[in-house]
């Protein structure tokens, strides 16, 4: 998939993140979580579909993939 569009993913991702996690951090915070997220499932799913994921997998993907990572962050470093 285009760089451009998982930057777009990413972003999408990681505001999804933040609402389904309900963590007090900033938008930043969800943007950055989201892109990582997004990098890591745009490997996965491009390895998986063949590099023919529509927009709204790839943003599904992303998701659970930021908020995996969100989650493993307060595993790690607490709750605030």
């Amino acid at each position: 998939m285009n760089f451009l569009v998982w930057i777009i993913v990413g972003i999408v991702a990681g505001w999804l993140a933040g609402v389904i996690t309900r963590t007090d951090r900033s938008i930043w915070g969800d943007l950055v979580l989201g892109l990582i997220g997004a990098f890591v499932a745009g490997l996965i799913v491009d390895n998986v579909v063949g590099g023919d994921a529509s927009f709204i997998s790839s943003v599904i993907a992303a998701t659970i993939a930021a908020v995996v990572l969100v989650l493993i962050k307060n595993a790690v470093l607490g709750r605030k």
